[in-house]
């Protein structure tokens, strides 16, 4: 069986857990120019990633382990989409950093989905709101 970091991989979900929350709060209280696209694309966010989580640890724990080790993270309130688009941005470096804890091609194939979602989120907030 292939090494893994059990660890990085609980982190990095533990980070997108957190991001269904954070962003489902941003949804809440975009308000302001552009704030309508904004809000649809939160909603598109918030409404798929628990389903790309959940995926992915059952990937992971069909092969390896019942994963422990969670984390929490702190919640923000909405300030401006420069805020959320940097939380976004590093919410993708974060998943880059710790997808090599896992060198399965089906779940980086699913990483690379959570990915895509982060990018279309970042492309709907920055271009159409």
């Amino acid at each position: 069986m292939e090494k893994n970091s059990d660890s990085d991989f609980a982190e990095m979900i533990s980070k997108l857990n957190t991001s269904s929350i954070q962003v489902h709060i941003f949804h809440w209280q975009v308000k302001g120019q552009g704030s309508y696209a904004a809000h649809q694309a939160f909603g598109s966010y918030y409404e798929a990633i628990p389903g790309l989580i959940d995926g992915l640890v059952e990937s992971y724990q069909g092969k390896y382990s019942i994963l422990k080790g969670y984390k929490k993270y702190d919640i923000e309130d909405y300030k401006d989409t420069k805020t959320t688009i940097n939380y976004l941005k590093d919410l993708y470096g974060k998943v880059e950093d710790l997808r090599d804890c896992c060198k399965d091609s089906y779940i980086q194939n699913q990483i690379d989905n959570v990915d895509q979602l982060i990018y279309s989120t970042l492309y709907l907030i920055k271009e159409l709101s």
